[in-house]
Formats: structure tokens, C-alpha cells, sequence
């Protein structure tokens, strides 16, 4: 079995790169979604919405960049474009949304959505003991869990 200078598998590292390339894509449209229901949240939770939302886009844009320097250290080059990015988008995209209840299940869904994603490249990167993929996917999914929680609490709530 040929290796790569991390000593993981060369072929099964190329699938890891094309699974984070598509997480990668799935995140930039997540967090367009997030910039978009930042922008255009409205109503008399705005003040506590409009605050969360960027917290969420920044941390997803520091989890973007993650992905991206992950894909390169196994050996892919990222995807960049918008046009690589639609293609490979699963989420929903969110377009004027200006309700809160809306904006959070909008938030639900896709992280749910990315969950699955990063439990599959999990199992993946599990089989070929690329700890660095499995710590990160590990670390986002541990989040993204704690995330989905508070939400579907302020969801019931807010019913």
C-alpha cells in the first residue's frame, strides 16, 4: 500500500480530501445562509438573533478555513468557487428570510445535515487512522450537537 508523508493511504486520503471538499462546499453555503438571516433577521428578537447569528457565521468561517487547510494537509487541493460550491451543496438555501422561527429552523436543518456529513467522514477517516480528520470532525460534531440542543429549546419556546 502506497503512503503519503503522513503515512496514511494514498488512495483512501484522496477520499477523505473529496468528502472535506464537500463538507467544505456544504459549509460556505451554510454560512451564507447564516450571513443572509443575520442581515435580514427582523422582529423583537432581533437584538439576541442578529448578535447569535454572527457568532455562528464566524465560527463557521473558522471551521471554512479548517476544512480547507485539512483537505490540503491530506493531500487535495480545496475547492474555491461558487460554481464547485453549488454543485456540491446538499443544504437548503435560505433566501430572504427575515422570521426568527424560520432563521433557527433553518439553522437546525442544516447543521443536522452536516452532522451526518461529518459522521461519514468520520467513519472514513477512522478506517484509515487519519486522527487529525477524526479530532476535527470529532470536535465539530460535539459543537454542532451542543448547537442543534440550544436551538430546538429556544424553538420550543418561542411556540
Amino acid at each position: 500500500m502506497k503512503t503519503n508523508i503522513l503515512g496514511l493511504a494514498v488512495k483512501e486520503s484522496e477520499v477523505i480530501a473529496n468528502e472535506l471538499n464537500i463538507l467544505l462546499s456544504n459549509f460556505q453555503v451554510y454560512y451564507q445562509n447564516l450571513r443572509g438571516i443575520h442581515w435580514n433577521i427582523r422582529g423583537k428578537r432581533f437584538f439576541d438573533l442578529h448578535v447569535k447569528f454572527e457568532e455562528l457565521y464566524t465560527d463557521s468561517q473558522i471551521k471554512i478555513d479548517l476544512i480547507a487547510e485539512r483537505v490540503l494537509t491530506v493531500g487535495g487541493t480545496p475547492l474555491h468557487t461558487f460554481e464547485d460550491y453549488i454543485q456540491n451543496n446538499q443544504l437548503v438555501v435560505g433566501k430572504n428570510i427575515s422570521n426568527d422561527e424560520k432563521a433557527v429552523q433553518l439553522i437546525v436543518t442544516s447543521l443536522s445535515h452536516l452532522l451526518k456529513m461529518e459522521r461519514e467522514i468520520l467513519t472514513k477517516s477512522s478506517e484509515i487512522n487519519d486522527e487529525g480528520t477524526n479530532a476535527m470532525m470529532s470536535d465539530f460534531i460535539a459543537e454542532q450537537e451542543k448547537t442543534i440542543w440550544m436551538m430546538q429549546a429556544w424553538l420550543e419556546e418561542s411556540l
